[in-house]
């Protein structure tokens, strides 16, 4: 790759990677940077659905759920490894009530006033009406009414609570997702750069000269900031740009607690507050339970579940669950701030979750992505080569609709047959070993195994499963340099390792990057 390429992407998160490659397989030269890991933000710390944004009927989103619902089943097919069909139930309670100030609950307060606020069932079977039909489902399921009683949904919830509905979303790896998308533009020709910081980003003779904390220099025909959270401060104090668009740091926190039931279904619970939250089946043995929404202030690297946000969440699941749910049952907490575009909403909650994609055309382009949610995350990019190929005559055409990810080719259903042929294959695989290796690299599973005969032949064991050989591939094809970054991003087996055995796999990566 020459020095002077058509791309260089600021970021490492689902959209700038998603962004590379888009680009990258259309024939583009593309270059990207992050300054910590791949996913270390907003897109690793996620609610980690693919889901349509139920909730934003209310608000009347009604291009940005569309939208979302015919991508569920794109992205489905394109991932199956790392994305699966998920069904949740929403119980009726008496006490829902609407946010306040949206669109709908305005209306209905004109023309129901004795409701004063409540969601009537009629109108929440409509919206699931819309929610089934909007995107041209054809894999999931659709809506179904639920009696709770004697059910197994039933079972770990209040008795008051007799009716449900029950509706399909999909479950995504979000921070698999980025390292995936990452390694396809990387095996089309991306130069992937992690760690490293870019400084300054001027117009100079054409292009764009960028420089990183490390001392490159690299020239671009176009940039594209994809810095999440840091957008704003990239438009300002990187690139120095002239721009009155601002973006809005909005705080969602999640909590992790010991598995709350038994089936594999998710809750969708709606609170007396107007707000709502899922539960959801987590990691085989625990439930995740988020998110709130509440303005940031501050680093987005700061950002942390509070103690009040805790309570909050504790107790809002409380309502719903007979067993009450405690802080003392809390297992772990992650937070991620959403940089939304500053559209002037009164409340965190009513700020806009769809995206808005600016160019700054004033000599050599630049493209400013505001927003996004991880589901629109492959129309965003190519909604972004649609502003920047005018400047690229030579792009090919879009083609990721159909593409799979790294280890995504097998059919949507064929995850047990996987399963099966691995265990068959390396006898020493129990289930659920095999499963999380499948479940997190599909087909590359194989690869990864390098035809293994016992366990030993992976090399060192670090705990939960995790040896030698797969933290090899994942500094090798998916860009891991910290054990931060393979048991909290591209794994979540930080839930079941201890920091003596954390801290021993971060001296082991240290000593293989001094070796390499």
């Amino acid at each position: 790759m020459s020095e002077t390429t058509d791309l260089f992407i600021i970021g490492g998160g689902i959209n700038g990677c998603g962004i590379a490659r888009d680009a990258v397989g259309r024939g583009l030269t593309v270059r990207l940077a992050e300054m910590g890991d791949l996913a270390q933000a907003t897109s690793s710390k996620s609610t980690k659905l693919f889901h349509g944004g139920l909730r934003y009927l209310e608000y009347l989103e009604v291009r940005l759920v569309r939208e979302a619902l015919k991508e569920r089943e794109v992205l489905l097919q394109a991932m199956p490894h790392i994305s699966w069909p998920m069904r949740f139930v929403l119980p009726l309670d008496p006490k829902m009530t609407f946010e306040s100030d949206t669109p709908v609950s305005k209306a209905l307060a004109l023309v129901m006033p004795w409701a004063k606020g409540h969601r009537p069932n009629f109108l929440i079977r409509a919206g699931l009406f819309l929610y089934d039909n909007l995107g041209g489902r054809k894999i999931l399921p659709g809506t179904r009414s639920l009696s709770l009683g004697a059910s197994p949904e039933g079972a770990p919830l209040k008795d008051r609570l007799k009716k449900a509905y029950e509706y399909s979303d999909c479950w995504v790896e979000d921070a698999r997702l980025v390292s995936l998308n990452a390694r396809d533009a990387a095996m089309k020709g991306a130069d992937i750069i992690t760690g490293t910081k870019v400084t300054e980003a001027v117009r100079d003779n054409g292009v764009w000269r960028v420089t990183l904390d490390d001392g490159r220099v690299f020239h671009a025909r176009a940039l594209v900031n994809a810095g999440g959270p840091w957008v704003g401060r990239v438009i300002r104090d990187v690139a120095h740009l002239d721009s009155t668009e601002t973006v809005r740091l909005v705080r969602g926190s999640h909590i992790v607690v010991k598995k709350l039931y038994d089936h594999d279904k998710a809750y969708f619970f709606q609170g007396a507050d107007g707000r709502i939250i899922f539960a959801i089946p987590y990691q085989d043995d625990f439930t995740l339970i988020g998110t709130t929404d509440r303005d940031h202030q501050g680093s987005p690297l700061d950002a942390e579940c509070t103690a009040e946000e805790q309570d909050y969440l504790c107790r809002f699941a409380s309502e719903y669950f007979a067993t009450p749910v405690t802080r003392d049952q809390i297992v772990w907490t992650y937070s991620g701030v959403r940089p939304l575009y500053d559209d002037g909403a009164k409340s965190a909650t009513a700020a806009t979750r769809d995206y808005v994609l600016s160019m700054d055309e004033k000599g050599a382009p630049c493209l400013n992505v505001f927003g996004g949610k991880i589901t629109t995350y492959r129309r965003l990019a190519e909604h972004a080569l649609e502003k920047l190929v005018p400047h690229f005559p030579q792009a090919r055409p879009a083609w990721t609709a159909g593409a799979p990810l790294p280890g995504g080719d097998f059919a949507v259903d064929g995850v047990s047959a996987l399963i099966d042929g691995l265990m068959a294959d390396h006898p020493f695989l129990d289930r659920r070993w095999a499963t999380r290796l499948v479940r997190a690299y599909g087909t590359d599973a194989r690869r990864l195994l390098n035809g293994a005969a016992s366990a030993q032949d992976l090399g060192r064991d670090f705990g939960a499963s995790l040896t030698e050989a797969e933290v090899d591939w994942l500094m090798t094809h998916e860009f891991a340099r910290h054990a931060d970054d393979v048991v909290w991003r591209r794994s979540k087996l930080g839930l079941r390792m201890d920091q003596a055995q954390i801290d021993a796999l971060e001296a082991w990566m240290t000593n293989a990057r001094s070796a390499a």
